[in-house]
């Protein structure tokens, strides 16, 4: 495969920002005229990193060089900082990650890269952090993804938001959570807002618009498995079809995001599409 990294001034990042994606090889059976001339437009997964992360994590960490060399699939791995995909319009001079995956990085993929913009073609995944800003795009614009891999992250119901929650995720009084809020303009706007996935996806169920959707988590991960139970079962209720992937022996880390990265590609309906195998 072929690896850039590219740094570019964002507009919605009011600064310099940093991607990394990956290309698919030219097969050795094709001359160099025929390859990259060919006008193709490839597949493209939109891959999120978690908490703490940068674009080169799933680069560092993953074989997924290596998966998308078999499927023929062009990567993009955006740089988030840790906000949680969302917009911080008051943060410096303003982050706003939300409208710059969907505005500017996109825009910019589909115009400079052989990248095919039909909502077919798009995938989008991310681990923790990212996999919280997988379902966030996913079920806000429907129209983009054909389907959404949610690794080692589940939605929550809002209305189990209170002060002292023994869990962090539901905890007010969590520093995250209170900031988050803040930045939503209060509880009331955050409950109202994109954030609320749940909400969301209890009004789109059964709709047919929603992307095909994959959940997937370690079963010793403390932080997110029992939510995973949580929202399994509430899809069972609201009638929101889904795929569940779950693994014993594993924690909230990169020795599952790397089988569930490839899972995830089968799940997409990817097969192996060429790729020169060394």
């Amino acid at each position: 495969m072929a690896l850039l990294t590219l740094n570019f001034e964002s507009q919605y990042l009011s600064g310099g920002t940093q991607i990394s994606v990956i290309l698919p090889d030219k097969q050795r059976s094709l001359t160099p005229e025929q390859f990259y001339r060919s006008d193709k437009k490839y597949k493209v997964l939109w891959l999120l990193h978690g908490t703490f992360g940068d674009h080169t994590d799933w680069i560092r960490r993953t074989k997924i060089e290596l998966y998308a060399s078999k499927k023929n699939l062009v990567v993009v791995m955006p740089s988030a900082l840790n906000s949680n995909y969302s917009n911080w319009p008051d943060t410096m001079m303003g982050y706003n990650m939300y409208d710059y995956v969907i505005k500017e990085l996109m825009p910019l993929i589909y115009g400079w890269f052989p990248v095919s913009d039909k909502r077919e073609d798009n995938f989008i995944a991310g681990l923790s952090m990212g996999g919280r800003g997988t379902i966030k795009f996913a079920v806000n614009f429907p129209e983009l993804f054909a389907a959404a891999a949610v690794l080692s992250a589940a939605p929550i119901d809002f209305s189990t938001l209170r002060h002292g929650h023994e869990s962090p995720i539901h905890d007010l009084d969590n520093p995250r959570m209170k900031t988050t809020i803040a930045n939503a303009g209060g509880l009331e706007a955050y409950l109202n807002s994109e954030e609320n996935v749940w909400a969301i996806i209890d009004r789109m169920a059964g709709t047919g618009r929603l992307p095909r959707l994959l959940f997937a988590t370690g079963e010793e991960d403390e932080i997110v498995y029992q939510n995973y139970l949580t929202f399994q079962e509430h899809c069972r209720e609201i009638g929101l079809e889904a795929e569940w992937f779950h693994l014993p022996g594993y924690k909230h880390e990169w020795a599952f995001w790397d089988i569930a990265i490839e899972y995830a590609l089968d799940f997409f309906g990817l097969e192996d599409d060429g790729g020169n195998p060394f």
